[in-house]
């Protein structure tokens, strides 16, 4: 059997642009966003103003984190203490954490075989009277119907809050996601679409918004060295009534992310290579099943999801444990026990008592979840898929649930 020895988790080095700015700000010893001489624009506020552009949206902010950025984004929107905040049940832990972070409740919706969030339960829960938010989580880079969405939340006044950490670069017909909720939120951690290690963005054309989230994030009242900020009058209540809870990015990481982000399209270019390589290899294997993509959503497929729908637990667990052996790691959402990355939205327990949500337990209770780093060549992609056939024949194909 074919064997795969690259790493799952080796990403492209950072470039040397970025590299050689990182050192000059080491030099200059000017790592806080706010020093800097006068007149001079830090790293942070120029890589704030220039993803802003490339994002089309009026207002950005670099955050210490994408987490952190999701967290601020409610309080901003006026997510208070107790409220319901509707949210995708098949997404990461950041994304109900900080929903928790904010005092609020997630509300779980349920997930289509697609892996998006599915807008007829949607549709459900956004009619409650006691619902106002939703934090849409484009889990993994999937985009649902983007105009029905909204024409839901429009409907019963939800105010959407994107969550944009897999679709950095990626649109629904055009329109770039991150532009469609009230505000957006964007990482910038290892395995995300630009390199920092962790960082992030929440990006907004709302002035109290973002003159909030700028409060929030520990600008203390130096709020006017924000280039991509609304003007100094959107500030003079808001600076004396907001929070600060410290969660800047510095100019060390706005260094090395500047030439990552000029470069952004064509790495999103080079992903698609790789996830088309890899489905049209998974395609040819009776017995997986790849997402259906609707021509309207230009995705980034810097991961790829499949699912093995006829096969029991105990055949889905030897198939991941003879793919790992062989070199290809994937990782298993229906698993019982969190690993890694990956947890199934019962083992949040904090949420209290667990909604029974049957169409995502069926949804993850056979869908399998790989990387597609941009160290691997299409060719790599060609050998990974069939190894995934060998052992898919190995571990189901003449023994059907094992």
């Amino acid at each position: 059997m074919n064997k795969f020895n690259k790493s799952f988790t080796q990403q492209e080095p950072i470039p040397e642009q970025g590299i050689e700015q990182a050192i000059a700000v080491m030099r200059s010893g000017r790592l806080h966003r706010y020093n800097s001489l006068a007149g001079e624009p830090t790293e942070t506020e120029l890589l704030e103003q220039e993803f802003a552009a490339y994002l089309g949206s009026r207002y950005s902010l670099a955050c210490a984190s994408g987490g952190y950025a999701l967290h601020i984004a409610m309080r901003t929107v006026g997510v208070q203490p107790g409220d319901k905040v509707l949210c995708n049940a098949f997404t990461l832990a950041p994304v109900p954490g900080a929903i928790n972070n904010a005092g609020a409740v997630p509300v779980l919706v349920e997930t289509t075989d697609d892996y998006t969030i599915d807008l007829d339960d949607l549709e459900l829960k956004a009619a409650a009277d006691d619902v106002h938010y939703l934090l849409l989580s484009h889990m993994r880079g999937h985009l649902a119907d983007m105009d029905r969405l909204m024409s839901i939340c429009e409907r019963h006044q939800i105010i959407v809050i994107e969550d944009c950490a897999h679709t950095m670069g990626a649109s629904w017909n055009g329109r770039k996601s991150g532009t469609f909720g009230r505000i957006a939120c964007f990482s910038t951690q290892t395995y995300k679409h630009i390199n920092s290690g962790e960082g992030g963005f929440l990006t907004t054309d709302d002035d109290d918004v973002m003159a909030k989230a700028i409060i929030y994030s520990g600008s203390y009242m130096l709020y006017e060295r924000h280039l991509a900020a609304p003007p100094k009058e959107a500030f003079a209540r808001i600076r004396f009534e907001t929070p600060n809870y410290s969660g800047r990015m510095d100019n060390l990481r706005a260094a090395i992310l500047r030439p990552q982000l000029k470069n952004l399209d064509e790495q999103c270019r080079r992903w698609n290579l790789l996830y088309n390589a890899t489905a049209e290899g998974l395609s040819q294997v009776e017995g997986i099943r790849l997402p259906v993509r609707p021509a309207a959503e230009f995705f980034v497929g810097s991961s790829i999801q499949f699912s093995l729908p006829d096969q029991n637990p105990a055949a889905i667990a030897r198939f991941i444990t003879r793919c790992e052996e062989q070199g290809v790691p994937l990782k298993w959402f229906g698993d019982a026990d969190p690993k890694g990355y990956t947890s199934r939205f019962d083992s949040w327990q904090y949420m209290g008592q667990m909604p029974s949500l049957p169409e995502t337990r069926r949804v993850l209770a056979t869908m399998c979840d790989m990387r597609l780093p941009l160290t691997f060549v299409e060719a790599d992609c060609r050998l990974i898929t069939r190894i995934i056939a060998e052992v898919f024949d190995e571990v189901c194909g003449s023994s059907g649930n094992g």
